[in-house]
């Protein structure tokens, strides 16, 4: 059974009029071009066709560019733990995002202290000393001496809506201690206020709900003593109620992840994930995210600020479970960054490594993450999780060991992970890295050591130019298609040609071009994911990123359309697709054309055809040998085009947008009529539909027979 298009060699649109042309009707008269088999890829395909993966199209969330902290994690305190930079090798350290206040005529001053904290992973706290507390009239009463915080670039409240705030306390003289919390806005007005008194000389939570009087997109929060003396702060929290099913994180930012309509999500990292390449003072160990938040211990990441981990390997986890992502958990490997400090242009020689006779504590880690995830409430672990508000397990699948990782020194830690994790559970897919780059020396020796040791995917990532792109859809055709290691491709973008590493529709559309190619390619390439996912407008370390926001918006780059468009129609079934024998892939007279095909659970047949030419295209897909394919009931194609190849959503939001509209289906009067879009009947009896593809575009076809 084949399905067959046909493909003009320079089919012209002009002033939208097709004109025709000799090469046109060579192509037609040859009939050379796409055919697109059920039965997948021939005599190596499994009978039935090529299965799709049902993790394909997933996303890597990565804390970098202010992803968590000011981004999906809700909470619009910034360091309410003062711990930000701990080891204050940098930066402002626990004074991040305070200010002193001392308004009219009071006095005082704050220092930082960490004699009896909170908990020894939240050592560090705030001590407000008030010496004289005035009255400042000009601010609607305000009284008192204390701290200011204005969140990351402020605080986005909404009028009429709830804010839950909550701070641990300590007063350090006797009796009573009134203190005033008060949400303000504009000049100084007062949006919400709450009174606590504090009591007694031992840390204790104090809690309130603040209604926001009207909206403010920068408002600011301030703790304020009213009488004189000594009080300690710390674990200070102003969380939205209005959350993404009231589990914490930004409401428009999960949406925006739903609608991609991702299978899984890697995370924590990426370079976060072993922290700096000086050692292992801030690799990121998942058991400080998963208790109580006031327990948690801030980290320094590698990106240059501080993670308060109030999202956290919780709420990793459950973020997965509410959009049914499969959850892809990152962990340290014993082996520090390798790609920082010079280490990508040493070898290895940046690299420190935990000995080899220390490496139980960190293989015990991922075997107790396992527990934490799957095991049962009688499990320590399991029981730990149960704690935190989830008895039931969250179902891991995937485990990754190390992140860019390469050398002998990586090969050796993460056969010690896989051994212990395949004798104890056997089910868990491991997956080992083929290091930074998508070739090459590390890439070549990697691979064969990951067959050796058995892992289930190997992780491969490319930043690369457009040529790159254009060049390599072809990349995955000739690999190993017997081998039981299969490709995750775990990170990878378009970074533009001389530096321009722009969110441009130029960098999506070869973007689309090269997923045509993992597509094709499902029976090698288990799992894809671009990177970065997220980036604060006013607070980036990276570009370019899938989607972009500030405090108010949220902005879908033409990337994060190509996307969409590729998960929402992945399909359940391959169908091969060939021009001249020869995959799609945009090679020498394939006029710079891409395409893939799959069929749909329910039945229907979808294309997916990139025109990376500057002209328009026409394209014959014919439903030659397919049952049922005498007759379409139905078609559809989406298409995503700008003819500015520099247009982006971010400075123009929505400038580039997926369109869709119903396919002309009429009966095309005569056959001759070769310029005349629509349907036309084959000597099988089968039909043919020609379409014009306009030039720098992505259609996705779907029909219905």
């Amino acid at each position: 059974m084949t399905l067959c298009c046909a493909v003009s060699e320079a089919a012209i649109t002009k002033n939208n009029q097709l004109m025709k042309t000799t090469t046109t009707l060579k192509a037609l008269a040859l009939c050379t071009a796409m055919s697109f088999n059920l039965t997948g890829f021939a005599q190596k395909a499994p009978k039935g066709g090529l299965k799709i993966s049902d993790e394909l199209i997933g996303i890597f969330f990565e804390d970098i560019s202010n992803s968590a902290d000011g981004g999906l994690n809700a909470e619009l305190v910034q360091n309410g733990s003062f711990e930000f930079n701990p080891t204050m090798r940098d930066g402002w350290g626990p004074a991040t995002a305070w200010t002193f206040q001392r308004p009219g005529h009071s006095a005082g001053y704050i220092n930082f202290a960490t004699d009896s904290p909170l908990n020894a992973n939240n050592p560090t706290y705030m001590r407000i000393h008030a010496e004289r507390v005035g009255h400042y009239y000009d601010f609607d009463g305000w009284t008192g001496v204390g701290l200011l915080n204005n969140g990351y670039n402020g605080m986005n409240v909404k009028a009429g809506e709830n804010y839950d705030f909550s701070v641990f306390f300590r007063n350090r003289d006797k009796g009573d201690k009134p203190v005033r919390v008060v949400l303000t806005g504009k000049d100084k007005k007062v949006l919400a206020e709450h009174t606590f008194t504090v009591q007694g000389n031992e840390w204790k939570k104090y809690s309130a709900t603040l209604t926001a009087s009207e909206a403010c997109p920068n408002a600011s929060l301030q703790i304020l003593v009213l009488e004189t003396g000594e009080l300690d702060v710390d674990m200070v929290s102003l969380m939205p109620q209005n959350t993404f099913k009231g589990h914490g994180l930004r409401k428009d930012l999960v949406e925006s992840l739903q609608a991609l309509h991702p299978k899984f999500m890697r995370f924590p990292g990426g370079c976060v994930v072993h922290g700096g390449g000086d050692g292992f003072w801030n690799t990121y160990r998942w058991k400080t995210t998963v208790g109580p938040k006031e327990q948690r211990k801030a980290l320094k990441n590698t990106w240059g600020y501080c993670q308060s981990m109030g999202l956290g390997y919780y709420e990793y986890f459950q973020l997965c479970e509410d959009l049914n992502m499969q959850p892809v958990p990152i962990l340290p490997c014993g082996v520090s960054c390798q790609g920082v400090n010079g280490g990508w242009g040493m070898k290895g020689q940046a690299q420190k490594v935990v000995p080899m006779s220390e490496m139980d504590e960190w293989v015990q880690d991922a075997l107790d993450l396992i527990e934490w995830a799957n095991g049962d409430v009688t499990t320590k672990w399991g029981k730990v999780r149960a704690e935190a508000g989830h008895p039931k397990p969250f179902g891991l699948k995937y485990l990754a060991v190390g992140n860019e990782n390469w050398g002998k020194e990586y090969v050796e830690r993460l056969e010690l992970f896989t051994k212990a994790i395949r004798a104890k559970y056997p089910e868990i897919q491991i997956i080992g890295s083929s290091g930074p780059y998508s070739g090459g020396e590390w890439f070549d020796e990697l691979w064969p050591e990951m067959k050796r040791l058995g892992v289930d995917l190997v992780d491969e990532h490319f930043y690369s130019n457009e040529t790159f792109f254009e060049r390599n859809a072809d990349r995955y055709d000739n690999y190993d298609r017997n081998s039981k290691t299969k490709v995750f491709a775990g990170e990878y973008a378009c970074h533009g040609s001389n530096g321009r590493k722009y969110n441009h529709f130029n960098a999506a559309i070869v973007e689309a071009a090269f997923m045509t190619g993992m597509e094709r390619n499902a029976d090698v390439v288990h799992m894809t994911a671009y990177a970065p996912l997220l980036a604060h407008v006013e607070g980036w370390q990276w570009r370019p990123d899938l989607i972009w926001f500030d405090n108010l918006n949220t902005m879908k780059t033409c990337s994060y359309y190509v996307q969409q468009l590729f998960s929402s129609n992945k399909g359940a079934e391959v169908i091969d697709v060939t021009m001249d024998g020869k995959p799609v892939a945009g090679k020498e007279g394939q006029n710079m054309l891409y395409a893939s095909a799959v069929k749909d659970h329910d039945g229907s047949y979808i294309v997916k055809i990139v025109n990376l030419s500057n002209y328009a295209q026409t394209v014959y897909i014919d439903m030659k040998g397919v049952p049922g394919g005498a007759q379409f009931s139905s078609a559809e194609v989406t298409t995503l085009h700008s003819d500015n190849a520099m247009a982006d959503n971010i400075f123009t939001p929505d400038a580039v947008v997926p369109v869709t509209k119903d396919v002309d289906l009429r009966p095309v009067p005569r056959p001759d009529e070769w310029w005349t879009m629509g349907v036309r009947v084959l000597e099988d009896g089968t039909n043919s539909l020609m379409q014009t593809i306009d030039g720098r575009t992505f259609a996705v076809y779907r029909f219905r027979l």
